[in-house]
Parts: structure tokens; sequence; C-alpha cells
């Protein structure tokens, strides 16, 4: 699988070049065998750092690299694959406190949306 399409790579280099601000996740990366699941925002003009969320048993936020993703694999032939579906509502803030709470990456709009509240009432 393609893990950036054109689009995808220079929404994330767009956003690469804005740093600092709260961008709302543009990709979100999975193992389909097991663990691992990566939020990204931004792309670096070197075109292999990415930043976001990832969650490989702890969430963390910080920078991995796209050459790595793509190199994994997994067995039955499978590799490190892009969710086609996702779309995300809420800036990366949102997600960073959401599996701060749970102690994974959430996804769920309803478990998002809380959160997002929650941060509105304190001021955040």
């Amino acid at each position: 699988m393609i893990l950036l399409t054109p689009d995808l790579r220079e929404r994330l280099l767009a956003n690469g070049r804005r740093r600092g601000l709260d961008h709302v996740p543009v990709v979100k990366f999975f193992n389909p065998l097991g663990i691992g699941t990566w939020l990204a925002t931004e792309l670096d003009e070197d075109g292999d750092t990415l930043f976001g969320l990832a969650d490989l048993g702890c969430p963390e936020l910080g920078s991995f690299s796209l050459e790595e993703m793509q190199s994994i694999e997994l067995p039955l032939g499978m590799g490190i694959e892009r969710d086609i579906l996702f779309e995300a509502e809420f800036p990366l803030s949102v997600y960073i406190e959401a599996a701060r709470a749970s102690g994974h990456i959430v996804i769920d709009q309803r478990s998002l949306r809380a959160v997002a509240l929650a941060l509105q009432r304190e001021g955040l």
C-alpha cells in the first residue's frame, strides 16, 4: 500500500511549514497484525520525518520516519497500512489528552468530543 498519496504528502508538508500550531491529524497509520498506531500532522521538507502521536504500547508525541514504516515487513507479506477511512475532526491536542486519559490513541468521536469539550471549558 502507498502510505502517502500526493495530496496527503502536500497537506503534511504544508503543516510542516507552519510548525507550532495545533494541527488536525492528516493521516493515520496502523499495524494490521498488532500493536502500533500513528497519527501524523506534519512532514519535514526531507520527505521522511513525520510529526505526530505514536502508540507502540504507550502514546508518545514526537517524530517518526516514513521510510522506517514503509520498510517494516510483517508476517504474511503485510506491512504498515494507512487507514483510508480516517478523517480527523479535532486538533492533535485533543487526541493527546484522550490518549493520556486512556493509555492509548483514541479515535472514537464520542470520546474525542468529550475531551474537546473539557479542554474548551478549561480554556485550552
